[in-house]
């Protein structure tokens, strides 16, 4: 199995470093896993219109989908996408892995979130909360529960 993440942005603190460092180390046991940051667009003022809004989002679509192949099913993180439980998201993954698939692309929008574009090529959307959450932070949450799908998969105790 092959996971990538793509990330709108960069990291810069470095708690957050570590911690995506430790659960990359984690999940590597169980999968090959892969994260790209995608450069976020530049905001030309504190208080984008609707319609700058719209062109920072498709220049990051573009981006994106430039780092997405055929054969991967997407899986896009959307406030609006479906909320599933620790077990639930375990259960999802291996079902799509039992129907043929092996790799495996969560996109992380920017702090605009998502063009409709790539919402589009999403196989899946998955919502992990109707919190806004940083998406540093969201990255390491994402992460977490990565590592946690595959022990409950393998049937392995991890910690609640």
């Amino acid at each position: 199995m092959n996971i990538k993440i793509l990330c709108v942005g960069n990291l810069k603190e470095k708690f957050f470093k570590e911690a995506v460092f430790e659960y990359k180390k984690r999940i590597g046991a169980f999968s090959k896993i892969e994260i790209v940051e995608i450069s976020e667009e530049k905001i030309l003022n504190q208080t984008p219109s609707f319609l700058e809004i719209e062109n920072i989002l498709n220049k990051e679509a573009k981006r994106i989908l430039d780092k997405i192949l055929d054969d991967e099913y997407v899986i896009t993180l959307e406030i609006l996408g479906k909320m599933l439980d620790s077990e639930g998201f375990s259960k999802m993954l291996k079902e799509k892995m039992v129907d043929g698939n092996s790799k495996f692309t969560f996109v992380i929008g920017s702090s605009f979130g998502l063009c409709e574009t790539v919402k589009k090529r999403a196989n899946f959307k998955l919502s992990f909360s109707k919190f806004t959450m940083p998406h540093q932070l969201f990255r390491v949450v994402l992460l977490e529960q990565i590592y946690r799908a595959f022990k409950i998969m393998n049937n392995q105790i991890y910690h609640k």
